[in-house]
């Protein structure tokens, strides 16, 4: 061989070599002398390897001599990825629906069991608070209540009082075909306050604070930053993620009870609007049908949600590795994970609640 074997004579590269395995067909052997030649690159490299490859399906033994150093590492390097077995692709079956059921089921309970690890860990760091109330960082807790519940407030009450309009004239809808639209007001207010309420403001929490929580963590992970605030001597779980939960902890309440009474204001207008039921009516009524323990299953609620919301959020976030692949895979897991928990949380209280008659 001679001569340049790059991109450019790819047509001419490409007929030679043609010619030459017709030619050598019969032999028992080959050898590919490259001293002679000036210029090779990836594609002459990746047609010399072809070839030899093709010779020994044949049944016809190939090799290079006379190649130089530069050119033996790029053959080295085209022959290692150019020409690895491929994977062999199975039919889905019975069989291979079974393993992906067993192996949901199994990383399922590494994620429980994780998560159980690390909630002791974040216990732990909060005894040591605790017992040494100088450890604490003010700051960062005040900083967290900030972004979570002051900027929440806008779009969090907007989105219940959207909401809470909707289910009012949905219900009016219906129910003054038994001229009953005045149980509109039992329906909203029961249907806010135990659940409807802090259920919206959880999920709006998850998927903003909670994204916030994975991605900040995920990025300090990718950065180093978390392995030097240990070589500092410094918990990162004290000094990152117990602020974030607390101040998830103490805020969530406050937004759930905005957000319930923003859906109340929206239920009101809309019953004012559509059914005549004029505020003094609607607030009277509010009044003589809601008890103060339906407003207090609402409230029990938020505080677990926030906890279950922070855990998995900051949990997701110290999983990250050193790629941005792997940041937007945990920021979307743990949006996912924290809205179905907090529906799953949801419904067990549901279930207490009514075991407990409350």
């Amino acid at each position: 061989m001679s001569g340049r074997w790059t991109v450019e004579h790819a047509g001419s590269v490409e007929r030679e070599m043609a010619s030459l395995v017709d030619a050598a067909a019969d032999c028992g052997r080959v050898l590919f002398d490259l001293s002679e030649i000036d210029r090779l690159d990836t594609l002459g490299a990746w047609v010399l390897d072809r070839t030899r490859h093709d010779f020994g399906a044949q049944g016809v033994a190939a090799d290079f001599v006379g190649v130089r150093s530069e050119h033996h590492i790029l053959l080295n390097e085209v022959a290692y990825r150019g020409f690895q077995p491929e994977p062999v692709k199975s039919s889905p079956g019975f069989r291979d629906l079974l393993a992906d059921v067993g192996e949901a089921v199994v990383n399922a309970g590494r994620d429980f069991a994780h998560g159980v690890s690390f909630l002791g860990e974040v216990i732990a760091a909060l005894t040591r608070v605790v017992v040494n109330p100088r450890r604490f960082r003010v700051p960062a807790l005040t900083n967290q209540l900030e972004q979570i519940a002051f900027r929440g407030v806008p779009i969090i009450v907007l989105i219940c009082f959207l909401v809470g309009c909707i289910v009012a004239q949905q219900g009016l809808f219906q129910l003054q075909r038994f001229g009953a639209q005045t149980f509109v007001v039992n329906l909203v207010g029961i249907l806010v306050l135990r659940e409807l309420g802090v259920l919206l403001t959880s999920i709006m929490v998850a998927g903003r604070s909670g994204a916030a929580f994975t991605a900040e963590i995920g990025s300090m992970k990718m950065r180093e930053e978390i392995d030097a605030l240990r070589v500092m001597g410094l918990d990162p779980i004290e000094v990152l993620i117990v602020p974030r939960i607390l101040a998830l902890v103490i805020g969530l309440p406050i937004l759930a009870f905005l957000g319930s009474m923003a859906a109340l204001l929206g239920a009101g207008l809309v019953a004012w609007i559509y059914g005549d039921i004029v505020p003094d009516v609607f607030l009277t009524r509010l009044k003589a049908t809601i008890e103060f323990k339906t407003f207090l299953v609402g409230m029990i609620k938020a505080p677990f949600m926030a906890l279950v919301i922070g855990l998995i959020a900051s949990m997701e976030g110290m999983r990250v590795e050193g790629s941005a692949e792997s940041l937007g895979r945990h920021v979307t897991s743990s949006v996912v994970k924290s809205i179905f928990m907090v529906i799953v949380l949801d419904g067990f209280f549901a279930m207490f609640f009514a075991a407990i008659r409350l």
